[in-house]
């Protein structure tokens, strides 16, 4: 029965991934059609091969810095994850959010890796969960720092932004409150196991927490990362065609990455490029430009993540045989 309930859940995930990828299709298909075809097209034929590669190779450049930092969150957790453990992890999670049935797939590799992997399995849990909440501040301060960069003349547009910080901020408290004024009652009937894995995984929250300017110096490195992803499909764009200032990117287009996390298509896939098109129009760029430049950067994105599947292969067998017993 377990078996069989198991391949049933494995069934449905692939079932959800297929739709998933469907959908990005289907946004796609539909900016495709309501878009000029012809400045799109050419948009994208005048961005040169070597362009392609260059920013290819500086997005995985980035990653690289992502290994080196999402491996000191966790060991600063106490996770005692080596440099290649942690790159198998790593570029295997950039691997599975192309392919595996959740908006959190990626992460789920790297944690199924760093959880066969540690000596403190709760260590790389809540290491993973702080890297995730660096990755998020350092979209919203890049989202914050073009706000205020924005031109004054464009304050009016953004009148309702005070009030919707105000109510996000509120709903957050709100959350916090409950979540602690409930903390009790959530637990009572959870079995002495669950417990003492919170209770590692409390304890490995406490220890990252202990050392601050870790936690700095991984928001700093975060920041570094999402900055180079801003500036590589701000040239991108730039070779299609589309000439916009530098602090409009820095807010559309980290709105644009979060949006995609909606658990709407595979990856984000389609959404991205709306989203984009939508948040970039009220500053007059051209729709079929911004789409070519979101096309492209999918493409980049994608090769990526084929690419740091393959090293994840390499690094995975290269562990295997190590491990294997000689004769």
């Amino acid at each position: 029965m377990l078996g069989t309930h198991q391949a049933q859940r494995t069934f449905r995930g692939w079932w959800v991934v297929l739709l998933r990828w469907f959908a990005a299709l289907l946004i796609l298909a539909a900016l495709f059609h309501f878009l000029p075809l012809r400045p799109l097209r050419a948009a994208i034929e005048q961005v040169p091969p070597w362009r392609l590669v260059a920013i290819l190779s500086g997005y995985l450049l980035a990653h690289c810095l992502g290994i080196i930092k999402w491996r000191m969150i966790v060991n600063t957790a106490g996770a005692q994850l080596s440099l290649a453990d942690s790159a198998q992890c790593y570029t295997g999670g950039l691997f599975g959010t192309l392919f595996l049935p959740s908006i959190i797939g990626g992460d789920m590799i790297r944690l199924a890796v760093g959880l066969r992997r540690s000596p403190r399995p709760a260590a790389v849990l809540a290491g993973n969960v702080v890297d995730r909440l660096l990755d998020v501040s350092a979209q919203a301060a890049l989202v914050l720092l073009g706000l205020i960069l924005l031109p004054s003349v464009l304050a009016p547009q953004f009148v309702a932004r005070k009030s919707l910080w105000l109510f996000g901020g509120s709903a957050a408290f709100g959350f916090l409150l409950l979540a602690f004024l409930l903390r009790r009652r959530l637990l009572e009937k959870r079995s002495i196991r669950v417990r003492k894995r919170l209770a590692r995984l409390r304890h490995a929250l406490r220890s990252v927490s202990r050392r601050p300017q870790m936690l700095l110096l991984g928001w700093l490195m975060a920041t570094t990362i999402q900055a180079v992803f801003l500036l590589l499909s701000a040239q991108l764009a730039a070779d299609c065609g589309l000439q916009m200032p530098l602090r409009v990117w820095m807010f559309a287009w980290p709105l644009a990455k979060v949006a995609a996390l909606l658990p709407l298509t595979q990856g984000g896939i389609g959404v991205r490029e709306a989203a984009l098109v939508a948040l970039l129009a009220p500053f007059g760029a051209p729709g079929p430009i911004v789409l070519a430049a979101g096309v492209i950067w999918e493409g980049v994105v994608i090769a990526g993540g084929l690419l740091a599947g393959a090293v994840a292969f390499v690094l995975n067998r290269g562990q295997a045989r190590v491990a294997q017993p000689v004769r």
